[in-house]
């Protein structure tokens, strides 16, 4: 029986490629919302979710952080895809044809330069593989899409210019959602812990809460706060950190991590990629 793959966007989304790339033997799903990639996991009409949650250009993804404690579901991978945006446009069409380009709020500024250097305005598009199937629907050779070479694939375009985006590394990191945890693994890399936690209303809690891990030399790489329930005082934080709650080190710091909140749920615990220790 074959397994899928649920992710958020159209066929020939970036979503879409990192699914190909990550988990070659699963049927990709696609889904119109995180939400509902989030939910075909969670009804198991999808054995996995990938959810993209920050762009090394853009920064995090919106919403997401929020809907990943509510999901029921547990991070089992992390994975680096490398995106390369392309400009899309009718079989024959040429680069000084292209007048507009359609693209998703979010890769738009992330080809600012080319875009302004040809002359090329922009519309935002709902999604990339949206925006290179509205421009194979159509006659106009004067629009073109920001999208994958796989969506080019997908709905017959041609690449009228190749890797267009402005920075060479531009790179968005996934996340692998499954409905149950897998705390035995070991990765090559590393592995890595994630968690949501919210500290209590005490002077200097969060302060104090970060120590456990510096006095323990457990290397957190990201906190990051959000307000919960539009309430200013119910600040909630996602944090990773390198290791597994099986290490000493990582179990004494959660434990003085626990002093100082109400709250701590543990999101997943999974292999750091080997993508995460490139340097520039």
């Amino acid at each position: 029986m074959t397994q899928r793959i649920a992710f958020q966007g159209e066929p020939g989304a970036y979503g879409h490629q990192a699914c190909k790339e990550a988990r070659p033997n699963h049927e990709p799903l696609p889904c119109a919302t995180f939400e509902d990639a989030i939910e075909s996991v969670r009804k198991g009409d999808a054995e996995l979710g990938m959810i993209a949650v920050e762009n090394s250009i853009y920064g995090r993804v919106g919403d997401v952080h929020h809907l990943l404690p509510e999901s029921g579901l547990h991070i089992v991978d992390e994975v680096f895809i490398r995106v390369h945006i392309n400009l899309l446009g009718l079989p024959g069409t040429r680069l000084s044809q292209v007048r507009t380009a359609l693209g998703h709020v979010v890769i738009l500024p992330q080809c600012a330069g080319f875009l302004r250097e040809n002359g090329i305005a922009t519309k935002v598009s709902s999604d990339n593989a949206r925006a290179a199937r509205d421009v194979a629907r159509g006659d106009d050779p004067s629009v073109g899409a920001l999208a994958s070479e796989l969506a080019a694939d997908i709905y017959g375009l041609d690449v009228v210019a190749r890797h267009i985006e402005d920075h060479e590394r531009n790179t968005t990191r996934f996340l692998i959602m499954a409905r149950d945890p897998d705390f035995k693994r070991r990765g090559k890399h590393g592995m890595m812990t994630s968690f949501i936690f919210r500290v209590r209303n005490i002077p200097a809690a969060l302060y104090k809460a970060m120590g456990g891990f510096a006095t323990n030399g457990v290397n957190m790489t990201k906190l990051e706060s959000y307000m919960v329930g539009g309430d200013f005082h119910a600040t909630q934080f996602y944090a990773e950190i390198e290791g597994h709650p099986d290490d000493r080190s990582v179990q004494l710091a959660m434990e003085e991590l626990d002093y100082f909140t109400d709250h701590i749920k543990l999101m997943g615990v999974y292999p750091a990629a080997p993508r995460r220790h490139e340097r520039a």
